[in-house]
């Protein structure tokens, strides 16, 4: 994962599932938006408006993708992708710190 320079910062926290899922958006400078968050451990389904690509930097988590009746392991240095216009499932083990991408 790289630092990220030259951000526009949105200040306002992104909150989920009482506060068990939170991030913060921020905006590079060629206009392209990310967030970074961390997700409590649990079961969490997410809708996705545009193709998202999760890169997971700590933690251990299971996903379901659309389409897929199997769940696949993700830890810390994987990352996945999910279609826009979708819903996919997490089980969190343990505190699980990532970092999204939007669009492609």
């Amino acid at each position: 994962m790289e630092n990220f320079k030259n951000v526009e910062l949105v200040p306002k926290a992104n909150t989920y599932f009482d506060g068990a899922v939170t991030s913060r958006t921020f905006i590079l400078a060629d206009g392209s938006k990310k967030s970074l968050g961390i997700m409590m451990p649990g079961e969490y389904t997410f809708g996705t408006e545009e193709m998202e690509l999760m890169e997971i930097l700590a933690g251990t988590l299971q996903v379901k993708l659309p389409g897929s009746d199997s769940w696949t392991k993700v830890e810390a240095g994987q990352s996945f992708k999910v279609p826009g216009k979708s819903s996919f499932n997490v089980k969190v083990e343990d505190l699980t710190d990532y970092c999204c991408s939007y669009g492609e």
